[in-house]
């Protein structure tokens, strides 16, 4: 199994950028599909953006998209999410989790979790 852990987050303006990481440790981290999950408080856990082992694919919730860029380094055995343009509903506790093969979004079919990291976008 693997095991993952998020660094990055913080509280910033909108407009502003951050970028999250999740240091993966345990079984071979290109072995999983990775994605980033996010919870804001009182809401369900949502989609935010899926890599595939390699990082030749990718996709992105529509809320997200043209703004949040998922991305890999399998050498360090970390995944990243760069935001930019933050805007005050990004905030959330957000989150790297990892499944055992395939894409979704579906916060359930993932199987390992990190403990999260806060975003906190004010206006």
């Amino acid at each position: 199994q693997v095991q993952l852990v998020e660094s990055g987050g913080g509280l910033v303006q909108a407009g502003g950028s951050l970028r999250l990481s999740c240091a993966a440790s345990g079984r071979t981290f290109i072995s999983y599909p990775v994605a980033w999950f996010r919870q804001a408080p009182g809401k369900e856990r949502e989609f935010v953006a899926w890599i595939s082992r390699s990082g030749g694919n990718t996709y992105y919730a529509d809320s997200v998209k043209g703004r949040f860029t998922i991305s890999r380094d399998t050498a360090k055995n970390t995944l990243y999410l760069q935001m930019n343009s933050l805007k005050p509903e990004d905030t959330g506790v957000y989150y790297c989790a990892a499944r055992n093969s395939g894409s979704g979004t579906i916060a359930s079919d993932y199987t390992y979790w990190g403990q999260g990291t806060q975003v906190t976008v004010s206006s």
